[in-house]
């Protein structure tokens, strides 16, 4: 079955007087974070080779935090529900950003 999550989320990058411009992370370390976050989560509740295909795709521009999560596996009684593994890959994604500007 192939299940099709994603969510935009604001994230607040303008330095305070706690966070110095300097210690934010990098667009590429926010994109990073997250696609890691999101498969982690996949591959923790599937093995590898039952994934036909996934496709994790992040943006991260302007401040705001865009993650789709494409996954195409097993649905059988015995495995995980697609769908719901699908979001809660795109949930761990954002998260996961939110834990990296300390949030």
């Amino acid at each position: 079955m192939s299940e099709d999550a994603s969510s935009e989320r604001a994230t607040d990058d303008e330095p305070t007087d706690a966070t110095p411009a300097g210690d934010d992370p990098t667009d590429e370390e926010v994109v990073r974070t997250a696609a890691e976050a999101a498969e982690g989560v996949v591959f923790h509740r599937y093995d590898q080779s039952a994934v036909t295909d996934l496709d994790v795709t992040v943006t991260f521009e302007d401040g705001v935090l865009d993650v789709d999560v494409y996954l195409n596996a097993p649905d059988g009684p015995d495995d995980p529900d697609p769908e719901a593994v699908a979001e809660a890959a795109t949930e761990a994604a954002g998260e996961a950003v939110d834990e990296l500007f300390g949030e």
